[in-house]
């Protein structure tokens, strides 16, 4: 018959102490410690206390490291605790993320006022993925069309101006985008979305909320997703925005 026994994790094991009193403990009922502690200093510490004591103890990630360090010629970091911090990167990302996916297109007026950065232009200046783009640097991003007939939503005259910028796009370089998409979907580039006086009069408009918001304005006409991202991150830098 097969005895049971129990396994006992003990995390974050960080200083002298706590290796020493975790010996004695397995001294004390008979047990084997394996650990996967990096800390050259500790695993040292682990190996007197465990003679001391006549304690086994098994070493499950240093032969594994030397290994590497061995075939790759890479030297180990030995510091612990750096999955916690990629893992709290990583979650940080996500949520970003689906906050941008939550809060895109004015979806709701709401999330304007828990955003990072709030961005407003008129259709086809990049904003959704601008947003998306940003999310993944882990900036919580809301983005918000402004259309003519459409009065933006109060939320967005509530937030201080450093939180908002606005995007503004040549006349004719936004003709050439909207004509492409056009053709895209199938649709007649004669339409309404891609007639220059329409165009015009859409941007005179954003300009007019921009002025209104006093927000920062970023021309995008022949800049990449990239280059704006930078500059709105470096502008988050700045202006101290990221929570």
């Amino acid at each position: 018959m097969q005895e049971k026994f129990d396994i006992i994790r003990v995390p974050y094991v960080k200083d002298v102490q706590q290796v020493e009193h975790i010996i004695k403990e397995a001294k004390e009922h008979n047990a084997v410690v394996c650990y996967t502690i990096v800390s050259p200093e500790l695993c040292q510490t682990i190996a007197d206390k465990a003679m001391e004591h006549d304690v086994e103890v098994v070493d499950i990630i240093g032969p594994m490291l030397k290994a590497i360090e061995k075939t790759s010629g890479l030297i180990p970091k030995n510091q612990p605790g750096l999955i916690h911090s990629l893992d709290h990167e990583y979650f940080k990302r996500v949520e970003a993320i689906e906050f941008a996916v939550k809060y895109d297109d004015g979806k709701n007026p709401w999330g304007l006022l828990k955003a990072e950065i709030v961005i407003v232009g008129v259709s086809r200046t990049s904003k959704t993925p601008l947003s998306m783009y940003l999310a993944h640097k882990q900036v919580k991003v809301a983005n918000v069309p402004l259309v003519p007939e459409i009065q933006p939503p109060e939320e967005l005259f509530k937030i201080p101006a450093k939180k908002i910028v606005g995007l503004l796009i040549d006349p004719y370089k936004l003709t050439e985008i909207r004509t492409e998409r056009l053709k895209a979907m199938g649709l007649s580039d004669g339409a309404n979305y891609a007639d220059m006086q329409r165009i015009f009069e859409e941007l005179e408009y954003a300009k007019a909320i921009m002025r209104r918001l006093h927000c920062t304005i970023i021309d995008v006409s022949n800049r990449a997703i990239e280059e704006t991202a930078g500059m709105i991150l470096d502008y988050i830098r700045k202006n101290n925005l990221s929570k």
